[in-house]
């Protein structure tokens, strides 16, 4: 009986250890670890009981005061370092220290997920051993950390095959994005899909653009150098939706137009289709005029009614050919402060552009802001029938030269009771007044978008930039990939060999010179 009165405290917290043994290793036999708990602390209760006077006696020495004040600390330590890591984990920061910040977001795409009004669900089917498994899941991190309504989760195809079936999936890799009764897709780990991705589930209903025919204009439709496949392509990639439209045949302007792009027409736009185009913008639309140079669409005169002015010119630029291109292709590294331009670092070519600048006088309430500069190294040339071009400072114009102009103006719509724009009239006693606001960018080129060109540099970054305020979908973007600079050390041979003795000879003979002096000095002592 006194053994067990001794030893009952060290049975019982002999137990409670192999009942969180057993709950930890073998979660199936959880009963029995419970069970185990109870007996463990029914033991140390026992004892406590059974000791009590003994214990009112040890409890009033001074090494147990001490001990217990040791224990109370470690047990305060602890609850603090918990409560610590807890908020650590709740409320952690990310820091980036690369260059080229490969391990962080985008403005754009940290400006996506911080709006996010609704949860989206990602299901990434990633296989154990896919290389690219990784690399989405560090990204997913990063989106996370920036919004707490991203979740996702990561599902093996070959251990999940009625997921697979239920989301039809038949390629490794894939990753589906939720949201409400929304669905998207993607098959790669790109930032700028992701983020596309997450946009496309997001948005109530898709924008629709339209791209103006019938004038010579290159095709939307057209793969080959002038066409404009890829422009259609990465609009619809963020989400637009792509159609063309042909105003001669058309009795009436789409109702449910977000945006006309008039891609460089070669012939002149019919009266009524400038009328359609003034009504359009009157009534709070918006236009982006690709206008090239030696072309008499009409529109010279048409913006000149909005305080925009195409002179009649080419653009030359001798930095062009440090650059790889000619004197027609002017480069653009200097940019306004504009929306469309906000953040815009990169450099884009234009082949064979015109000037397009402000006018002196501009309708009342219009505001013109130009976008895009050439160096101080490039000239309007004005004179287009000689064969050798050469500035003359007479009749040519010295650079810097304004190539695009955006402008707005607040205009007064009117609406019918169902809420549709009437397009018959400006406005009734039945119809309601809304204020809107008219955007329009003019630039004084259209090649800089097709295919050929679109890709090189920032042309096609800037031509999405453009088309994403117009639309004021601001946060639909392309964006530009990260790339990792190489951080190489050459070394000559003698460099080298120096290098080599340093480390390898020189520093660990150092250490074992000092170790075996400090050694012989104490000895003798």
């Amino acid at each position: 009986m006194n053994w067990l009165k001794s030893n009952l405290n060290y049975t019982g917290l002999t137990l409670l250890a192999l009942s969180l043994v057993v709950i930890s290793i073998w979660p199936q036999y959880r009963t029995y670890g419970l069970v185990l708990g109870a007996v463990g602390l029914a033991a140390i209760i026992f004892y406590v009981i059974l000791n009590l006077s003994e214990l009112r006696e040890v409890s009033k020495r001074r090494s147990f005061i001490y001990s217990g004040n040791m224990l109370l600390i470690i047990v305060l330590m602890l609850a603090i370092l918990v409560v610590i890591n807890f908020i650590s984990a709740k409320h952690h920061y990310r820091v980036d220290f690369t260059s080229a910040r490969i391990h962080s977001l985008s403005d754009q795409s940290v400006q996506v997920v911080k709006n996010l009004k609704q949860e989206v669900v990602i299901k990434a089917f990633f296989r154990e051993g896919n290389i690219s498994r990784q690399n989405m899941e560090n990204l997913l991190k990063i989106y996370t950390y920036h919004s707490s309504r991203i979740k996702y989760e990561f599902i093996d195809p070959d251990k999940n095959p009625g997921l697979v079936k239920k989301y039809e999936i038949t390629q490794d890799g894939t990753t589906v994005f939720e949201c409400g009764d929304k669905e998207n897709r993607i098959t790669t780990t790109s930032e700028e899909d992701i983020t596309n991705a997450i946009i496309k589930v997001t948005r109530e209903k898709k924008k629709i653009i339209y791209f103006l025919e019938g004038h010579g204009e290159n095709s939307i439709e057209d793969s080959g150098d002038a066409g404009y496949t890829t422009a259609k392509n990465e609009l619809e990639k963020i989400g637009y939706e792509v159609k063309k439209l042909t105003l001669a045949l058309s009795d009436h302007f789409p109702q449910d137009c977000s945006l006309l792009i008039v891609p460089g027409p070669k012939k002149g736009l019919l009266p009524n289709e400038l009328e359609t185009l003034k009504n359009f913008l009157d009534k709070g639309g918006r236009i982006f005029f690709l206008i090239d140079p030696e072309t008499s669409s009409g529109l010279e005169t048409f913006l000149a009614d909005y305080g925009i002015k195409l002179e009649n010119d080419l653009v030359v630029d001798t930095i062009s050919r440090l650059l790889g291109g000619d004197y027609f292709m002017p480069v653009v590294t200097e940019y306004q402060s504009h929306d469309i331009t906000r953040n815009f670092r990169y450099a884009t070519f234009f082949p064979l552009a015109r000037s397009v600048e402000i006018s002196e006088t501009k309708p009342e309430g219009l505001t013109l802001t130009e976008l895009a500069r050439t160096s101080p190294n490039s000239w309007s040339e004005r004179q287009l029938d000689q064969k050798a071009v050469s500035f003359d400072a007479r009749k040519d114009k010295q650079g810097p030269i304004s190539l695009a102009v955006a402008g707005t103006k607040k205009v007064t719509s009117s609406q019918d009771n169902a809420g549709e724009k009437d397009s018959s009239q400006d406005s009734n006693s039945n119809g309601t007044h809304q204020q809107k606001e008219m955007r329009l960018v003019v630039f004084g080129d259209s090649d800089f978008v097709t295919n050929r060109y679109y890709n090189l540099s920032g042309n096609g970054n800037l031509f999405l930039n453009a088309v994403n305020w117009l639309t004021e979908e601001a946060d639909l973007i392309s964006i530009q990939p990260r790339t990792r600079s190489p951080r190489t050390i050459n070394l000559t041979p003698s460099q080298g060999r120096l290098l080599m003795f340093l480390s390898v000879i020189f520093l660990p003979l150092a250490v074992l010179l000092t170790g075996l002096f400090i050694w012989l000095r104490r000895r003798s002592l």
